[in-house]
């Protein structure tokens, strides 16, 4: 093969260098849309967490779903229709467990892929126990489905968004 012409050359490193460009800008806003989404499912899942110990409001008040913990177990009961009632407040408290510590981790940003497969899971979990319970309106209505779906795709987008790197990309070690 001959060698490029000096014009086409210069031709091909801008491109070369508008490409990766773009993709850094990429990179970046992904790093960015990530961390925002991260914040908003855990300040979704603390949100509910505060609900149930009253700290949006006492129960009744306009804007609070439970505003007390037994009103939470009622609730609780009543989208685990399944459950023997005895297992109802294990099954609030592991809840209430669940949402705290991955509201945490994804504040934190620890282990990103599983903490945000793990939100997902227990989104999805929720959303399918609110449609059985309640109806597809009141998961729809509260964007439950919505959460499981970005968490899982910041479960996918993990990797990526980690190393920085484009899918297939070569790793150095």
């Amino acid at each position: 093969m001959g060698a490029l012409h000096p014009a086409a050359s210069k031709s091909v490193d801008r491109s070369v260098l508008l490409q990766v460009n773009r993709f850094r800008q990429s990179a970046r806003l992904t790093r960015f849309a990530a961390i925002a989404l991260r914040v908003a499912l855990a300040a979704g899942f603390l949100s509910a967490v505060a609900d149930r110990f009253g700290l949006w409001g006492m129960p009744g008040t306009p804007g609070v779903a439970w505003g007390d913990w037994s009103h939470f177990l009622t609730y609780t009961g009543r989208l685990n229709w399944f459950l023997p009632s005895q297992f109802i407040p294990m099954a609030g408290a592991v809840a209430t467990l669940a949402e705290t510590v991955l509201a945490l981790l994804l504040l934190i940003g620890a282990w990103p892929r599983c903490t945000a497969l793990a939100s997902g899971v227990l989104l999805l979990l929720f959303a399918l126990a609110m449609t059985f319970a309640l109806g597809i309106k009141a998961p729809l209505g509260y964007s439950v489905y919505v959460g499981a779906t970005a968490s899982f795709y910041l479960a996918a987008t993990a990797a990526l968004i980690s190393t920085g790197k484009k899918e297939g990309a070569p790793r150095t070690q």
